[in-house]
C-alpha cells in the first residue's frame, strides 16, 4: 500500500455553523467522546503514516497552536499555517502546502470530519498529477451530493450523486498553478481535474461525522461515546 507521510488539516473556518460554541474556542477544539475533534483526525493520519502535518490556522489560532504545540505528544511534527485573511479551502491547502517537507503526495482532512477513511487507500489510486477523494452518501443536510462516480472516477454528473467526505489526497503538482495567498476552494482544482478524468474516487460507507452543526455534534459524541 502507498505510504502518505505528509497531511494538511484545515482548521481555519470560523465555525458560523456552531454559533454561540465557536465564540471563545476554534471548531477543531470541540469535544467529541472526550476530546477535541481535531485530536482524533490528526490521531488517524499518525496511525496511518503520516509524520508531518500542517494545520492552517485563523479563527482563535492561538488557542489552536497552544494545544498541538510541535506534534511530538501526538507522534508526527506539526507545523502551523497562520492566516492574515481567509483563505478558504484552496488557499488554505496551498500556503501550508510550503510548510510541508518532502514532495510526495499530501492528505487533506476537514478538522470538522470524523471518519475511518484510509488515505494509503486514496493514495493507491491517485492519478499522476491528479486527486483520490472519498465520497460518503449524502447526508440529510445535503442530499443532492456532490458528484458522481463512474468505475472509480470522478465526475460532474451521473444517475447517482454522492458527497465529498472531507478526506483527499493530492499529488502537489496539481496546486503549481496558484500561488500563497490565492484565495479559492478546494473544488476549484477538484473540478479543473475532474475535467481532466484525473479525479480518482471511492464510496466509503464506514462511520463519518461532520460536526459543523450543533445536532452533528451531538450525535457524534453520543455515538462515539459508546465505542
Amino acid at each position: 500500500m502507498r505510504e502518505v507521510e505528509r497531511a494538511i488539516v484545515l482548521a481555519a473556518g470560523l465555525g458560523t455553523r456552531l454559533k454561540w460554541l465557536t465564540n471563545h474556542r476554534p471548531k477543531a477544539l470541540m469535544m467529541v467522546a472526550g476530546e477535541p475533534v481535531i485530536t482524533h483526525v490528526i490521531r488517524s493520519l499518525v496511525a496511518q503514516g503520516v509524520r508531518d502535518i500542517a494545520v492552517n490556522a485563523f479563527h482563535h489560532a492561538g488557542q489552536l497552536q497552544t494545544f498541538l504545540g510541535d506534534g511530538s505528544g501526538f507522534g508526527c511534527r506539526i507545523t502551523i499555517s497562520y492566516e492574515e485573511e481567509l483563505l478558504d479551502s484552496g488557499g488554505g491547502v496551498r500556503k501550508a502546502m510550503d510548510l510541508l517537507p518532502g514532495d510526495g503526495p499530501v492528505a487533506v482532512c476537514n478538522a470538522d470530519v470524523l471518519s475511518e477513511i484510509n488515505v494509503r487507500q486514496l493514495a493507491v489510486i491517485l492519478p499522476d498529477a491528479g486527486a483520490a477523494i472519498a465520497l460518503v452518501a449524502n447526508p440529510a443536510h445535503h442530499l443532492r451530493g456532490d458528484f458522481a462516480l463512474n468505475r472509480g472516477v470522478v465526475m460532474e454528473a451521473g444517475e447517482e450523486r454522492f458527497t465529498f467526505s472531507g478526506v483527499s489526497v493530492w499529488h502537489p503538482e496539481t496546486f503549481s498553478d496558484y500561488k500563497p495567498g490565492d484565495i479559492f476552494s478546494l473544488t476549484r482544482p477538484m473540478r479543473e481535474l475532474i475535467a481532466q478524468n484525473r479525479c480518482a474516487g471511492l464510496l466509503y460507507r464506514g462511520p463519518w461525522f461532520d460536526i459543523g452543526r450543533p445536532r452533528d455534534l451531538m450525535r457524534a459524541n453520543r455515538i462515539m461515546g459508546r465505542r
